[in-house]
């Protein structure tokens, strides 16, 4: 299991702007992008522990950069 709980999707969006992301597009999913990257973030409360890792994992961070951020 990953080292990172479930984290409520507005807080996850946040953390993702600290790291240099923005808000590409919004609807049942929010749209992020830095350039090259893009991330979807599910507006799901809480976003479940391995959907976040694989989120953080896809935007080129690690569990410990991204539990910083939050």
């Amino acid at each position: 299991m990953p080292k990172l709980p479930g984290v409520n999707h507005l807080r996850a969006v946040k953390a993702l702007e600290k790291a240099g992301f923005r808000i590409d597009r919004q609807g049942k999913h929010i749209f992020m992008s830095n350039g090259p990257v893009r991330v979807v973030v599910p507006r799901n409360n809480p976003v479940d522990a391995y959907t976040m890792a694989a989120i953080v994992r896809d935007a080129g961070l690690t569990i410990d950069q991204f539990k910083e951020l939050l």
